[in-house]
């Protein structure tokens, strides 16, 4: 029961994260930096109460540790956002993150001297693929747009979204790295993914002075935003600060559904699901928002996706499971 109430949690939360959050950059592009504000503010608020009993319980693991790990993911999550500023569509945003898997292979290999078998090297050829092939289409796109200025404007709009996936991929080694430093953190001092999620949301808050203008600027356009009745509060806000509350609260249920699932099942079940997840989000921004998606797209996502099942082993598992059906039927027989 907890394993299915994990996986609805991480549909429910993770997906309608992804339309909240569109919602919002749809409008204002650059509200990146107060939407994380707030998921941090709220993250760190409840982890504060429940999991640190208002200050009163020690982190396992030395906050030492905890500085290192919180200043790679609050880098993560900025550049993660200033990207959408760099004429980066959400499709390929979600597309580009799937690209984890190579980052952790890659470093894995480097820093950990790893080694994969022949099916893994497939599946990250893959991946690499269908990453190249959406980034070449998104390039395209921004090329023919741009002919309809100037050329001096169309060059400045291609050089801009190659700085947007510059950006991307530094967050996507970064993110990749500090997985590796996590895993090695909890081979010393034992699992505490909760107290992880705190720290990793608490000890960042104070970097966000160096943001608090832009925040603050966001604040501005978002009261200035359609006003909207909230039936069972009684209240009217602005609509953008309906959608902001509503991001933080579908993000705080869908990291818990990842959480619980990390207790619950095992890795390659947290995987598929946590895949699936992203390719529904992505067929609705594609179908709902109308974001321009190619037939050239559609092809890399397939490929991207079939290499991220093929590196969780998904069919290995699914045939293995078959087999023993097979073998209880005639056994039966």
């Amino acid at each position: 029961m907890g394993t299915v109430f994990a996986v609805l949690l991480v549909f429910a939360g993770c997906c309608s994260n992804v339309v909240f959050l569109e919602l919002l950059v749809r409008e204002f592009p650059g509200c990146g930096n107060i939407v994380t504000f707030a998921q941090f503010v709220f993250i760190a608020l409840e982890g504060f109460i429940f999991e640190t009993d208002f200050g009163r319980k020690k982190p396992t693991i030395p906050i030492s540790n905890y500085v290192i790990m919180v200043t790679m993911f609050f880098t993560v999550s900025v550049i993660n956002n200033y990207a959408l500023n760099f004429n980066i569509a959400m499709p390929l945003h979600m597309i580009f993150r799937a690209g984890s898997l190579i980052a952790n292979m890659v470093l894995g290999i480097v820093i950990l001297k790893k080694r994969y078998s022949a099916s893994k090297y497939l599946s990250i050829a893959l991946v690499s693929a269908g990453i190249f092939i959406c980034t070449v289409m998104s390039a395209k796109q921004v090329h023919e747009v741009s002919k309809d200025g100037r050329e001096e404007d169309g060059f400045h709009a291609f050089v801009h979204w190659l700085i947007g996936i510059a950006m991307l991929t530094f967050a996507l080694l970064m993110s990749a790295r500090m997985g590796i430093f996590q895993e090695t953190l909890y081979k010393k001092y034992g699992k505490h993914s909760k107290e992880a999620l705190f720290y990793n949301h608490c000890l960042p808050l104070p970097g966000f002075l160096l943001l608090s203008t832009d925040i603050y600027n966001h604040c501005i356009l978002f009261n200035q935003s359609t006003p909207v009745h909230i039936p069972v509060m009684g209240l009217t806000l602005p609509i953008m600060w309906v959608f902001l509350l509503m991001n933080v609260i579908t993000q705080y249920v869908c990291i818990r559904g990842v959480f619980i699932l990390t207790t619950e099942c095992t890795s390659l079940t947290v995987t598929l699901v946590v895949t699936l997840r992203k390719f529904l989000s992505l067929i609705f921004s594609i179908l709902y928002f109308q974001n321009p998606f190619t037939a050239w797209h559609w092809l890399g996502t397939a490929v991207v996706f079939a290499g991220t099942l093929l590196y969780t082993e998904v069919w290995s598992s699914v045939s293995a499971a078959l087999r023993g059906v097979d073998g209880k039927d005639k056994k039966a027989e």
